[in-house]
């Protein structure tokens, strides 16, 4: 088998990136096509040659060289996982299973590969981050939020220490010199955020995005600008829990910016919201979770708005300005798109349930909520460098990552960022039982069909997790299991701090936890004993999420690494999901007290499909809009 490449590639090699090729007419429709058809799995055959391969027949020094000479062959790669398993044997006392070894090659083929919960990603990361280390590439391993970052660095540092490399870790509240410092490491673990907005740093500090004969030129000059830069650019980088970065999280542009002066904003946004609350049903609309403005709001917004004067003159930026504070008084909602903590608000990934207190909405809609819930008006931020992470992460060298579920996404990865998806084998047979879904037509039957569930599990010294979808619903449950007199462990975004101590218990018998979602996700649910003669973990969904993939998420916590385990879905019709994306049969089902089984599975089946396209066509818009805004400031000489 031929090598894997690993060119120094980039500005020169001194900042090593992918460029990325101009797309014709023809290119753009055959990504287009590929969302929904293309060979997108891998071999699995093909992939499990490493196993045999893997075995030490060469010294680490020796090897380091050829590596570096050679590229990553199948051999050398078979020898190195040799040496980082050993060695993981004697200093962690952990041992890689075969079908580790299978995913860290597929990692090395730039692949995703879609290992189950608790098969042990975190360790199968190390095989591909050593072997490329080994082998001379700055390799990033990329984590969802910093308390990973942390604890992954610091189990792992005796493993990569024991095999000559270095270690280092990105987290929040760095400062410049010891993020250059960590960056210098032979692998470094970080968070996608804070990444992400240290390479726009380094744009800045190079005045764009410069070609390779600019850049040789000011290093000449002396004024290159590396003696500011952080990172040693995009080589080599391993995703965890990939589709919740590469797919969830690629719906929101990364912006570096500076805070602008709020009071001048402040006046007009109050005005906004004035004329938002003056209008009634008649007035707007909302559908697919956007809000237009009627024949009559238009009027009503033109009659309100004489005599403001400045930017009320306009109509359309009249219209713009209010339909943004509808959107604020109508779409987001407190506890569940943000929390209000220390007199600030602070937003709520949909997806994993916890907090970015960093992250605010674009377009004055932060502002509009902050005065809405009479919070601190921050000041309109003044954009310095934008990027979304499509093109970010379509910029490294050598691209793969790791999930407990991609299969769903498999179109959109390769469509975009020319992934293929490897899904790699239990290490064990999984003994998950699933039971039937139970849909029911309002919530109030649902949450009490949820108590009883609960309730029974617990009376049999079962360990219950439950997920919901929000703060607001997961804070709801809780007061009922108050009522009820069973004690329970809640986490949500208010408890973000003890996530991981509280996921971790879970498994303790007859312990009820409620948790978001995805909340506590990349911690281990270890069963207590006795446990798994009980059955093990039951999960409860209460609320389908806009993608199938978070559901999914849900109930492999439980069943782990051939754990007994067993998990259930109780909704009721007119939950969010149904009543925004399947709104018609939703209303009609919400009359019923129980949804036949084949009619609930319909109407989940139906909005999760629609919102799904909605959230995939809003990726391709925030794509084509960044590759646009790029071209218009390279044209005008400045950088993103």
């Amino acid at each position: 088998m031929a090598a894997i490449p690993l060119a120094p590639g980039g500005l020169g090699g001194r900042y090593p990136e992918r460029d990325q090729p101009r797309e014709g007419v023809l290119d753009r429709l055959l990504v287009a096509t590929q969302y929904a058809t293309g060979r997108l799995r891998s071999s699995r055959g093909r992939l499990e040659r490493i196993v045999p391969a893997t075995r030490e027949s060469l010294p680490l020094g020796e090897l380091r060289v050829r590596l570096r000479r050679e590229g990553l062959t199948e051999e050398l790669v078979g020898v190195a996982f040799a040496h980082v398993r050993a060695t993981a044997e004697r200093v962690l006392g952990k041992r890689h299973f075969d079908v580790q070894l299978i995913g860290g090659w597929a990692l090395l083929q730039g692949m995703v590969a879609e290992m189950d919960t608790g098969e042990g990603k975190t360790l199968t990361a190390t095989l591909a981050a050593a072997t490329a280390a080994l082998a001379g590439r700055a390799v990033h391993v990329i984590t969802v939020n910093d308390y990973l970052a942390g604890r992954d660095a610091e189990q792992l540092r005796p493993l990569y220490e024991s095999l000559g490399l270095t270690v280092g870790c990105i987290v929040h509240g760095m400062e410049p010199q010891a993020r250059r410092a960590a960056y210098r490491c032979d692998i470094v673990y970080c968070s996608n955020k804070e990444l992400t907005f240290d390479y726009l740093r380094d744009r800045v500090a190079l005045g764009g995005r410069p070609r390779p004969l600019a850049q040789r030129i000011a290093a000449l000059a002396g004024a290159d600008g590396s003696d500011k830069l952080l990172l040693r650019g995009l080589q080599f980088a391993i995703v965890d829990e990939a589709d919740s970065v590469l797919i969830d999280e690629a719906r929101t542009p990364l912006i570096l910016s500076t805070k602008g002066d709020s009071k001048k904003e402040e006046a007009m946004y109050r005005q906004a919201l004035d004329i938002a609350r003056a209008l009634d049903d008649a007035h707007f609309r909302i559908e697919d979770a956007a809000v237009e403005l009627t024949a009559a709001g238009s009027e009503r917004v033109r009659d309100l708005a004489q005599g403001l004067g400045g930017i009320w003159s306009g109509p359309r930026r009249s219209e713009l300005l209010v339909r943004q504070a509808l959107t604020a008084l109508e779409l987001f909602e407190r506890d569940k798109h943000y929390l209000v903590r220390d007199d600030k608000v602070q937003i709520i990934d949909e997806y994993t349930g916890r907090l970015m207190p960093d992250r605010s909405w674009e377009h004055g809609l932060h502002q509009l909520i902050e005065i809405k819930e009479g919070a601190e008006v921050t000041g309109r931020h003044e954009t310095l460098a934008r990027i979304s992470y499509q093109r970010f992460f379509r910029r490294y060298q050598h691209l793969s990552g790791m999930t407990g579920t991609a299969a769903e996404v498999a179109g959109e990865l390769w469509a975009v960022y020319r992934l293929r998806v490897a899904r790699i084998p239990t290490n064990r047979p999984v003994r998950r039982a699933r039971l039937p879904d139970r849909v029911y037509g309002r919530a109030d039957d649902k949450w009490r069909a949820v108590l009883e569930a609960i309730e029974q599990r617990h009376l049999a010294d079962q360990p219950v997790l439950v997920g919901t979808r929000s703060v607001a619903a997961s804070e709801h449950l809780a007061a009922l299991l108050e009522s009820a007199g069973l004690p329970f462990r809640l986490l949500n975004a208010r408890q973000d701090a003890d996530e991981a101590a509280i996921v971790a218990e879970a498994g303790q018998p007859g312990r009820i936890t409620v948790a978001t979602n995805m909340a506590g996700r990349g911690t281990d649910i270890k069963l207590a004993s006795g446990v798994a003669e009980r059955g093990g973990l039951h999960v409860i969904c209460t609320e389908r999420h806009d993608s199938g993939r978070i559901d999914r998420q849900l109930f492999g916590r439980c069943g782990r690494q051939g754990d007994p385990g067993s998990c259930e879905a109780i909704l009721a019709a007119d939950d969010d999901l149904a009543a925004t994306h399947a709104s018609l049969p939703s209303a009609w089902l919400a009359n019923m007290q129980r949804v036949p089984s084949r009619t609930g599975r319909l109407l989940y089946w139906l909005a999760q499909r629609r919102a799904e396209a909605a959230h995939s066509r809003a990726r391709r818009q925030l794509l084509q809009m960044d590759e646009s805004l790029g071209d218009m400031l390279a044209f005008s000489g400045r950088g993103e």
